[in-house]
């Protein structure tokens, strides 16, 4: 079978188990993971065996539910399953600081037990599997919709760059910085695609090219200091990238190295897009000064692509695993509600008003 052929997330309801492609593992092997207990599915978040902010929001709220009915076995009153339900809360929370999808699905599913407070534990268990499903076949639709919207940006024959993996692997279908690159492709499009293999963890080398190659794209893989020369040759018509967190201000967290990118695509005159789910956007947090960026392992850095320790003993490592990308380096947001553009403070509420209204056609 295809990578394409599985999907990224899902639920097995009659296991109780989160089933989830196990990411760290390609693009060596495909090995699905049946995760039952609350431990594993923080630990696969962390791990990065699930990763991409939609499809670890996805995965938040199969494995709250799933947590809930553990809970529900043992509690009947509602206050002692409120309880208990928000430690488990808290605890995935923790797993991921700067993914906003994360606490955003965690929250959501919070609000439909506080909804149901005056049903049954059973009849609240069941309305948060139906609200993580939801939030499953949302994202589809999400990331269809940005893809639209980012298709009108380009055309047959144009040169892409993208940063990391915000890819079909990183959501449950399409991606969000690759949906227009699938969605064209559906039209009979012809793009040349760039990945920057994307160091630490190297996701642009092991899934972006990956996936796309596996899905019959005609892409190169570049490492992270070559995107300037691509660019400076003429190659790159436009720059797209996910991120994990999107300011009130149109600042933006996303994998370590996308400021970089954006800077160049500034000095080089090309555009610069963020394609970026509502549920990614965090009206909350007024500037990229106020996102907490998470720091990870130096053995990511020193030691864990090769066969020997390639740094010396001892040494400080800097290892962030996210950068802030000032909004005027960016030519526009892409979400499922249409493209905001500068200045963004006014145009990302006008977003959420679409939404709000319920409008998203082009």
């Amino acid at each position: 079978m295809n990578i394409m052929d599985y999907d990224t997330v899902a639920l097995d309801d009659e296991k109780s188990a989160l089933v989830i492609i196990d990411q760290t593992k390609l693009p060596y092997s495909t090995e699905l993971l049946e995760l039952t207990d609350l431990k594993d599915i923080w630990d696969a978040i962390y791990m990065l065996k699930v990763r991409g902010a939609p499809a670890i929001g996805v995965a938040a709220g199969i494995g709250i539910y799933l947590e809930a009915k553990k809970i529900a076995r043992d509690e009947k009153e509602f206050s002692a399953f409120l309880g208990k339900f928000r430690q488990a809360k808290d605890y995935l929370d923790s797993s991921r600081p700067t993914a906003v999808n994360l606490s955003w699905a965690l929250n959501r599913m919070e609000q439909v037990v506080l909804s149901h407070r005056n049903q049954s534990i059973g009849k609240i268990v069941d309305a948060l599997r139906r609200e993580a499903q939801e939030i499953r076949n949302e994202d589809i639709w999400v990331c269809r919709a940005i893809g639209e919207y980012g298709l009108t940006l380009i055309k047959d024959g144009d040169g892409l760059l993208t940063h990391c993996n915000a890819g079909k692997l990183a959501a449950v279908k399409y991606g969000t910085a690759t949906a227009p690159m699938y969605l064209g492709k559906e039209k009979g499009y012809h793009f040349k695609i760039y990945a920057d293999e994307t160091r630490p963890l190297l996701q642009g080398a092991r899934l972006t090219a990956f996936e796309l190659q596996e899905s019959g794209f005609d892409v190169t893989l570049i490492c992270d200091n070559m995107a300037g020369m691509v660019m400076r040759n003429g190659w790159i018509n436009a720059v797209f990238v996910g991120c994990d967190r999107v300011a009130a201000n149109g600042d933006v967290a996303n994998k370590i190295g996308t400021s970089m990118v954006a800077a160049l695509a500034k000095r080089y005159d090309i555009p610069f897009y963020v394609c970026a789910p509502t549920a990614t956007i965090d009206m909350a947090t007024p500037t990229g000064n106020d996102i907490r960026i998470e720091e990870r392992k130096p053995e990511e850095i020193t030691e864990m692509w090769y066969t020997r320790r390639m740094a010396p003993e001892g040494v400080r490592v800097f290892n962030p695993a996210f950068d802030i990308t000032d909004n005027e380096l960016i030519s526009g947001i892409i979400t499922e509600y249409g493209i905001a553009r500068a200045p963004y403070s006014e145009s990302l509420k006008g977003i959420f008003q679409r939404k709000v209204s319920g409008i998203n056609h082009q």
